[in-house]
Parts: structure tokens; sequence; C-alpha cells
């Protein structure tokens, strides 16, 4: 089983990698397979509307959310980790998960999602719940912890610190991990849940 993990810090080896190698560590001991790549250093543009993807089968910007897409299909969970700066989310990560959800077509019917955030103090929730909104539009199940998925940390290392922060992340890649192999029994056994027609309406008369 993979896990594909998109760090949206621009600092290699800073308080957002420490967060995330307690999870790795936990995904190696469970057998899963967790590739992270760090986008928030690199030059990724906003989402156009362009439409392009729909008759191209990618995004018009041939970048690194190309480079994802094919990690994300493959994978059976997706984790998504950014610091916190401004209150909400690294804007390259934004930039890179829009266009990454929007421009890819296939299913993403029950990949296991779960995101991570970072910060000194304040703007964790607000941040996490701008998250996991890629995952609840995508018929992906969010796996949870014993608290919200945030570590605290400023200067670099700090984070390692926080020992309750790095412990609801290990908990979380547990049942993250729980998750992703009992879906894949139920796919076995039972299928992916049966599928309608999407409908789209708008507020516009």
């Amino acid at each position: 089983m993979k896990v594909l993990i998109i760090n949206g810090s621009p600092r290699k080896d800073g308080n957002t990698s420490v967060a995330l190698n307690e999870m790795t560590k936990v995904f190696e001991e469970q057998g899963i397979d967790a590739e992270v790549v760090q986008i928030g250093n690199k030059d990724v543009r906003g989402c156009i509307a362009c439409g392009s993807c729909a008759t191209k089968g990618k995004c018009v910007f041939d970048d690194v959310v190309n480079e994802l897409a094919p990690k994300f299909e493959e994978a059976d969970g997706l984790v998504v980790a950014s610091p916190v700066y401004y209150a909400s989310a690294n804007a390259t990560l934004i930039a890179c998960l829009d266009r990454l959800f929007y421009s890819t077509g296939f299913d993403k019917t029950m990949k296991v999602g779960a995101s991570v955030v970072v910060a000194r103090r304040g703007g964790l929730s607000a941040t996490y719940d701008e998250l996991n909104k890629y995952f609840t539009i995508s018929g992906m199940p969010v796996a949870s912890s014993q608290y919200w998925n945030s570590v605290h940390g400023r200067l670099p290392g700090e984070a390692a610190s926080d020992e309750e922060g790095l412990q609801t992340l290990r908990v979380l890649a547990r049942n993250m991990s729980f998750l992703m192999k009992s879906i894949a029994l139920g796919k076995e056994q039972f299928g992916l849940p049966e599928k309608e027609e999407h409908i789209f309406t708008n507020f516009v008369k």
C-alpha cells in the first residue's frame, strides 16, 4: 500500500518535516510505502479555470502538479501538510491542491486523506479545516486522531519538543494505516459504493 505525502513548507528539514517524519516512521512499521514530496519551495501557479484539463487529461501548466497526479492516482492515501503563516495554509500548497484535485479525473473515492498543520501558535484549526475540504468534496474518508492534527514550533526543530503533537501524528498514522487496509479488504468483498450521475445546480435564475 502507498501513501503520498505533500509537504507544503518551503523549508527543507523544517518543523513541518519534523512532524511528517513522525508519521513516516509509523507507516514504515505498518508496511506502507510513504513518499514525501516537498512542494513549498517550488514555483506553482494557481488555477485559471481554463478547462484545458478536461480535454488534455492534465493541467495546462506542466509543473509539479502533473508530476504529483500519477502518484496520487496510485496511492491509497494522501497526507497534505502545511505551515501556518497567516491563519491559513501556505499559498503554494493551496495553488497545488486546487489544480491537483481539479485537473485529475480519476476516481478518488475511498482514498484516505489526512491533513497536518504546524504553527508557532494560532491558525491551526482554521488551516486544518481548510485542507480537509479537498478530501470531503472527493469522496475521500478523512483519518482522525486523538486531537486535531497539529504541531507547534517556530524556530527550526522546535516541533520535536511538542510531545503531544507528535503523539497525535503517530496515532493519526496508525489510524490511517488501519483505514487504508480495511478499505482495501472492503473493496475486495463489497466493491466501491454505488455512484449516481452527478447533478450540478447553481443559484442563478
